[in-house]
């Protein structure tokens, strides 16, 4: 799930202009079934899991597009991040509700 996190929360911030907290906190999804380094190769397209928070209509437009959806409630990771803003000459921490952390920089 790490890489597949870091990914998701590269595009809440980039794509879709999210603050730090709000692209740590929006729901995740998860892949399962690929194939593994170890050789096993994925033959099935695998499972789109989707944590809560996922409308009716995404959920829809993934089963359309050949997605096997399933909801489950964990497995998505934890985040803690911060982020210099150079414009302001500021840092920005955030730290997500999945999991107890905080973010702390000097």
């Amino acid at each position: 799930m790490q890489p597949q996190g870091h990914v998701q929360i590269i595009v809440n911030l980039i794509d879709f202009d999210m603050d730090l907290k709000a692209a740590g906190d929006a729901s995740r999804m998860r892949h399962g079934g690929s194939s593994q380094p170890t050789g096993e190769s994925m033959t099935n397209g695998g499972v789109l899991y989707l944590e809560n928070g996922f409308t009716p209509d995404v959920i829809g437009r993934l089963k359309a597009a050949g997605h096997d959806v399933q909801k489950n409630t964990g497995g998505y990771g934890g985040y803690q991040a911060i982020m210099y803003d150079a414009t302001n000459k500021v840092y920005y921490g955030a730290s997500e509700s999945r999991k107890d952390g905080c973010a702390i920089g000097y």
